[in-house]
Parts: C-alpha cells; sequence; structure tokens
C-alpha cells in the first residue's frame, strides 16, 4: 500500500512520499479544478503532434520509398516504447526525489525530447541528401534512417510526456473520484482540441509559405508542410507544458531514495507484482481493451493513405494522392470536433444507457458498421473512376460526403475509448502497491500490444488480398463487434465489484 505524507501547497494536500506501510488519507483535498485544467491542456500539445504522425507520416514514409506493404512495421516504435517506456518512466516518477517535484522534471525532459526528434523527422529526407541520397531513385535510404531514428525518439518522448501528465492528474485528484472524472474529462476534451489543430494544419496545402526555407530541393510542398506543421506543435507543447510546470508546484518526496539496483529490481517486481495482483474484473477489461484497439489501430495508421488511394484513387507522390491525404486530414478534424463534444458528455450519456459497459457496447456496433461502411465508399468511388472518361476524376460531392461522415461518426464511439475502459480500471482494481505512473503503465500494455500485433501484420495481410487497406478495415469491423459482445457480456457490472480502496486512472491516447 502507499504511505501518505500531507503536504499542502496553495489549497492543494496530496500524495509526497511512497511508503510500505499503509495510512488513511481521509484528510487530503483535491487541487483547485483550474490547477488541473491546466495540467490537462498538456494533451493539447502532445496530441498534435500525435495527430500529425497520423494524418501525415503514412504518406510520408512512402514518399521516401518505403512500400506500403513494409509502412505500418515502423510504428511498431510506438507500441513497444509504449510498453516498455511508460511502466518504467511511470515507476520512478512514483518514486523521484527530485527538488522539482516526481512528474515535473519528466514532463520536461519529454517535452524536450520531442522538440528534438521532430527536427530528425522533418528534415530527414534534407540530412538523407547531403548524405548522399539520390534524388533520382525511388527510395531515400539515408532519409529513411534518419526518419525512423526521428520516429523513435518521438514516440519515447510522448510516452515520456503523457504517463507522468495522466499520473500528475492523478496527484492532484487526491482520492477524489468525482475530480478525477472532471479531470479525465478535460483530458479527453484537450486531446480533442490538439486533434482538431493537427488535423487542420495537416489539411492545408499551403502552410509552408509561414516558413518558405521548408522548401529545399530534397523536400517538396508536402516535405515542407510537414516541417511547418511540426514547427507548430513544438511552439504549442512548449507553450502549455512551461505554463503547467510554472503554475502548477510538484511537491518533492521527503523520503529518502533507495539505492539504483534496488530501484532497477523494484520497477519490474512491482510490474510483476502489479499484474499476479490483478483480480478476474480487470482481466476481462484488458481482454476488452486489447480487441478493442485491433479495431481501432488500423484506421489510425491508414485513415489518410485510405483517402488518397481508394477515395480519390491517387498514387503515392501524385497530386490526386495528396488532395486525397489533405481531405483525410480534415476528415480527421471533423472527428476530432465530435470526440470533444462527445468527451463531455461521456458520464451522463452513460448514466442515460445504463451503465458504462453498455454505453461501451454499444458505441462498439456504431464502430463496426461505419469500419465495414468503407467497403461500400471504397466501391462507390471506384465506379464513379470507371464510368468517368479517363477516369481519373475526383470522387463526388456524394462520395465526399460518406467520407466525411465515416471520420464524423467515428468520433462518437472514439470518445469512449478513451475514457470509459479508464474509468472501469478505477473501479475494478485494487491496490497492488505500485503508484499511479506504474498502474498507468500496467493498463497501457492492453493497449499496446494489440498496437504490435496490427502493426506486423496489416501490412502483409493488405498484401495479401491484393494491396489497399480494405482488408484491414474489414478485420477492424469483426474485431469492433467482438468487442462489444465481449464488453455486455463478461465485464461485471460496477457495483458487483468491491470497489474498497479503487486505483485512479485517467483518459487515455493512442500508445
Amino acid at each position: 500500500m502507499e504511505h501518505t505524507d500531507l503536504s499542502t501547497n496553495n489549497g492543494c494536500n496530496r500524495i509526497s512520499s511512497l511508503q510500505v506501510e499503509e495510512e488513511e488519507a481521509a484528510d487530503q483535498k483535491p487541487c483547485p479544478l483550474r490547477k488541473m485544467i491546466v495540467v490537462a491542456s498538456i494533451a493539447a500539445g502532445i496530441q498534435f503532434g500525435w495527430a500529425l504522425q497520423l494524418s501525415l507520416l503514412t504518406p510520408y514514409i512512402q514518399l521516401l520509398g518505403v512500400p506500403h506493404k513494409w509502412a505500418a512495421n515502423i510504428w511498431l516504435c510506438g507500441p513497444i516504447s509504449g510498453m516498455i517506456v511508460q511502466p518504467i518512466v511511470g515507476y520512478y516518477s512514483d518514486r523521484s526525489h527530485s527538488r522539482f517535484g516526481r512528474r515535473r522534471p519528466f514532463i520536461f525532459s519529454g517535452s524536450l525530447a520531442v522538440a528534438i526528434a521532430v527536427f530528425f523527422i522533418g528534415y530527414a529526407a534534407d540530412l538523407g541528401y547531403s548524405m548522399g541520397d539520390d534524388l533520382s531513385k525511388k527510395t531515400r535510404p539515408r532519409a529513411v534512417v534518419i526518419f525512423i531514428l526521428g520516429f523513435w525518439v518521438l514516440d519515447v518522448a510522448n510516452n515520456m510526456l503523457q504517463g507522468p501528465c495522466r499520473a500528475f492528474l492523478g496527484d492532484l485528484a487526491a482520492g477524489d473520484h468525482r475530480r478525477m472524472r472532471m479531470g479525465n474529462a478535460m483530458f479527453s476534451f484537450f486531446m480533442a482540441v490538439g486533434n482538431i489543430l493537427g488535423y487542420a494544419a495537416g489539411s492545408f496545402s499551403k502552410l509552408y509559405h509561414m516558413f518558405p526555407f521548408t522548401q529545399t530541393k530534397a523536400c517538396d510542398v508536402f516535405c515542407a508542410n510537414l516541417k511547418t506543421c511540426f514547427f507548430l506543435s513544438i511552439f504549442l507543447l512548449a507553450l502549455v507544458s512551461s505554463f503547467a510546470l510554472y503554475y502548477v508546484e510538484d511537491i518533492p518526496l521527503q523520503s529518502k531514495p533507495q539505492s539504483q539496483s534496488k530501484d532497477d529490481v523494484g520497477c519490474f517486481g512491482e510490474l510483476l507484482s502489479a499484474f499476479s495482483g490483478l483480480k478476474k474484473p480487470m482481466w476481462m477489461l484488458m481482454i476488452v481493451t486489447a480487441i478493442n484497439w485491433v479495431a481501432w489501430f488500423p484506421f489510425f495508421l491508414f485513415d489518410t493513405d485510405w483517402m488518397g488511394r481508394e477515395v480519390y484513387g491517387g498514387n503515392v507522390g501524385d497530386n490526386t494522392y495528396a488532395a486525397g491525404v489533405r481531405a483525410g486530414a480534415l476528415g480527421l478534424m471533423i472527428n476530432a470536433f465530435v470526440l470533444a463534444i462527445m468527451s463531455l458528455g461521456v458520464e451522463p450519456l452513460g448514466r442515460f444507457i445504463g451503465g458504462a459497459k453498455r454505453l461501451w457496447g454499444i458505441v462498439n456496433i456504431i464502430l463496426a458498421i461505419a469500419l465495414a461502411m468503407t467497403v461500400v465508399i471504397t466501391k462507390a468511388a471506384e465506379h464513379e473512376r470507371r464510368v468517368s472518361p479517363g477516369g481519373t476524376t475526383l470522387p463526388s460531392g456524394h462520395v465526399k460526403a460518406a467520407a466525411f461522415s465515416f471520420f464524423g461518426v467515428l468520433g462518437i464511439p472514439l470518445a469512449i475509448n478513451f475514457s470509459v475502459p479508464f474509468a472501469l480500471a478505477s473501479i475494478y482494481s485494487t491496490s497492488s502497491g505500485a503508484g499511479q505512473g506504474l498502474s498507468l503503465g500496467v493498463l497501457n500494455i492492453a493497449i499496446v500490444v494489440p498496437q504490435m500485433i496490427v502493426s506486423s501484420l496489416s501490412g502483409p495481410w493488405d498484401a495479401l488480398f491484393g494491396g489497399g487497406n480494405l482488408p484491414a478495415f474489414v478485420v477492424d469491423a469483426v474485431a469492433a463487434v467482438i468487442s462489444a459482445v465481449l464488453a455486455v457480456i463478461i465485464l461485471p457490472t460496477p457495483k458487483s465489484v468491491d470497489t474498497a480502496k479503487p486505483s485512479i486512472a485517467t483518459s487515455g491516447g493512442h500508445h
């Protein structure tokens, strides 16, 4: 169990040390909501970068010469770093004895690492060219290596940010479940804000005019737009994280640090202990969450590529494909608007439907139907190209409207996916002696493992059926149906579970 020292800071009484002994925390008081909102706003800066990755980087990877069927493998770094980095960072942030506090040093370091990673990603083509890449060849091997290096650093840095930020919210809530739910809603809301900004930036084709130097011989307009978008994301992240680190104090631990060797053993030991201490309801939740992410992750990977290839009928590198990618970014912005609205209504909607697990099951059926509709939209777009003179026409207004509706509808289940699994985890879980950060890392494993599987298999699976994105989307729809059924059948109702000492969880990101 966690031992709690009560320390006061501007009306906030929060956990300030970790001990083995158990102590009641009845006198704790949560911080003012405004401080939680400031910390939650960091999600906007983090998600801006994620949105750019999800909307632009798969096309950019292929522009550098990586085949479509292998592009998904590069995304393995996100799940791997999420599985390894978040639990480790969470463990050490729980026990950090820095005079700046437990969470703030990790948030600062993660923000700095994001800036470095974005430089490598944005300038991969330029650096590769300066090192000898031949621009006349389809594949630029040096640029690909630099891009992958930056991409891995970016995912590690984002995971360094997300875990401590979510744990910081748990610290500020001080065990108040109502305040935690409000913090969750605001975290999800700011994720949507970041998505809106990122997808909006990705949908503009002339954004690079803000920084004309971004367009070079090795970096075309699409590449220059990508650079500009990442510059803007760095500015936003620096702004919100700096204000949060300055405004909200993170009280340092007062206990003496253990030796490094003991900490290394303790990290993995407590992670294993957290797993062995899970009860059946939590295992069921992790199973449903994992299957649900099998349904979601290919959409995150290939949404804009689907618009460029199947809906617009373009090929990587041509103007038609680029127009489709920008349209996909616009669709994701619509998705983010729906997500923002829905994230503020999850709790009342859950009460209206009759419980969180029932709500989760219903929206997963919506997810399955929407994913299945990608086949209909694709076939309609292909039919238009076949009957048009020359077969090169852009999709009609009806097809575009259907595609944009698809993106918008998915904002409804996405809002539930970013909140309900973590709300149920806070009810199902009992304390295992781990801190906020490590506990969040355990649940995150149920999200990242299916991402690793999907990243490894989606490319070969698509190639097996002739390429494109539809085979993966069909599998997504089936997984969504399975997760919907399991959510209703195998998840116990929250009131039947012992909630004497629930662990606190927060809304999750993509990794």
